[in-house]
């Protein structure tokens, strides 16, 4: 069994920065893809960002591009997501998740997630 293990969320006034880890803990897992999708209050859960695991090319929403930075490290599975310039509509819980290598699921789904970490950006 695969488990997502996030940290690094808390509260930041709006300009500020914040970076969050995920690792994933499993004695067999193998990685095709991780990254990291968030939730405000009364809205859908939506993309932030997602790199390769084979040629770490990563993708960014709109609306984070230029923002937030993913990176890897493909020997202890883990990502980590560096978000500057934090905006109050960046506010949500923030969920890492991780696709498997042979997986079914669409390229920018995943297999498993994390539990969440909340992220709170002040005005």
């Amino acid at each position: 069994q695969v488990q997502l293990e996030e940290s690094g969320g808390g509260l930041v006034q709006a300009g500020g920065s914040l970076r969050l880890s995920c690792a994933a803990l499993g004695p067999t897992f193998s990685a095709s893809a991780m990254g990291w999708y968030r939730q405000a209050p009364g809205k859908e859960r939506q993309f932030v960002s997602r790199i390769s695991w084979t040629s770490g090319i990563t993708n960014y929403a709109d609306y984070v591009q230029g923002r937030f930075t993913l990176s890897r490290d493909s020997v202890e599975n883990k990502v980590y997501l560096q978000m500057n310039n934090l905006k109050p509509e960046d506010t949500a819980v923030y969920y890492c998740g991780a696709r498997r290598t042979g997986s079914s699921v669409g390229v920018y789904e995943y297999d498993y997630w994390g539990q969440g970490t909340q992220v709170t950006v002040s005005s």
